[in-house]
């Protein structure tokens, strides 16, 4: 396997420990472990309990009856226990449900642009994989007949990002169908990473796995839940290939550590309290940021609509690219970025709207300041 870097992880490791204003993360504002636990409706109470009552074995291989049961929950079709897997956050997840899927010489097509080892993982399992093209241009909406142009005979996979990462392109319930539609024709299977999904639900939108026999669903506690640092994700896959993917595991996790899962599933039991307080914050940050694009002249966004992550585009001078810009901006001014070029979408940067809202207030004014003297 050809293991490729991945640009933006490696620009936050160079880079984030620098920062003051950090305003490039994709999560909600993360919940502090007080809060986390207090959760319970005891104060933490009961939560502590619950942990200190857990001996520090192994604890359930593949998620624990709870946690099974809340993930469940979270999906309009009864979903089995056999069909959900505990991993370690959603790489881990779209790791090893990639690797169950894609062998050397299969086909993939992947939603572009989106989060990369959801192509390059793919590519490096020595897949042949062709990039489903949303554009800027056209609001990052998609263009269902160029996929189905796309798709052949012997595809293996469809891959998709919904919501995605950083464009916070979304997919109705209508394009799952049709896209459904399409894989039906090649007997391809969809995976959907959807880790950003969650905190527009509301909204109507829905899970792959609702929609397609053949779907494949990976998620995290990291982004709509904002606990990041719990390290759990998961995989919904259709029975069988569930089989696949459970071995794919044994090779990379074993278990995920008992307190996470105890944190796992106290967070998804009060899934609806933790969505309605992240959505509330995803509003106000976009409106936030809306004020401020109102004023400035070189900067410019597809709104998110309540996706916790997005894409900024920036009216940059010929002689400077967006990696020069973020470097620029963070060493004189503090304020972290990442650059869109680490996403192959030059002339831009992601902006982590959703982060605190003092945060949010001095990174958006000082980066203000910096397209003011360009």
């Amino acid at each position: 396997m050809n293991v490729v870097p991945i640009p933006n992880e490696v620009w936050l490791n160079d880079y984030e420990r620098d920062a003051v204003w950090d305003i490039a993360q994709s999560s909600v504002s993360s919940f502090t472990y007080p809060e986390v636990m207090a959760l319970d409706g005891e104060g933490g109470a009961k939560a502590r309990a619950l942990l200190e009552a857990e001996p520090m074995n192994y604890g359930w291989i593949e998620g624990s009856p709870g946690f099974k049961r809340a993930v469940a929950s979270r999906y309009r079709r009864e979903v089995p226990d056999s069909q959900i897997l505990q991993f370690n956050g959603a790489s881990g997840a779209n790791l090893g449900a990639l690797t169950a899927l894609v062998g050397a010489g299969d086909h993939v097509v992947v939603e572009w642009p989106t989060y990369q080892p959801l192509w390059e993982i793919p590519r490096a399992l020595g897949a042949d994989v062709s990039l489903w093209e949303l554009r800027r241009e056209n609001d990052w909406k998609p263009n269902l007949d160029a996929l189905e142009r796309l798709v052949r005979k012997d595809t293996r996979l469809i891959c998709l990002n919904n919501a995605a990462n950083p464009t916070a392109a979304v997919l109705s319930p209508d394009d799952l169908e049709r896209i459904a539609e399409i894989a039906r024709w090649s007997g391809a299977y969809v995976l959907s990473d959807e880790v950003y999904l969650p905190v527009v639900e509301d909204q109507g939108f829905v899970s792959i796995v609702d929609v397609y026999e053949r779907g494949v669903a990976t998620n995290s506690l990291s982004k709509s839940y904002s606990v990041p640092g719990c390290r759990i994700g998961w995989t919904v896959a259709p029975d069988g290939l569930s089989d696949k993917i459970r071995s794919v595991r044994d090779y990379t996790l074993i278990s995920a550590g008992v307190p996470n899962d105890v944190i796992a599933t106290l967070v998804l039991e009060h899934a609806d309290q933790v969505l309605d307080r992240n959505r509330a914050i995803a509003a106000e940050r976009a409106a936030t940021v809306e004020a401020w694009l109102a004023k400035q002249s070189r900067a410019s966004w597809v709104a998110p609509n309540g996706v916790p992550v997005s894409y900024l585009s920036l009216d940059l001078p010929a002689e400077m690219d967006d990696r020069t810009f973020c470097l620029k901006i963070l060493r004189e001014r503090g304020v972290l970025l990442i650059p869109g070029s680490c996403f192959e979408l030059p002339g831009g940067v992601r902006l982590g709207y959703c982060c605190p809202a003092d945060v949010l207030d001095m990174g958006l004014t000082l980066l203000g300041e910096a397209l003011a003297e360009l």
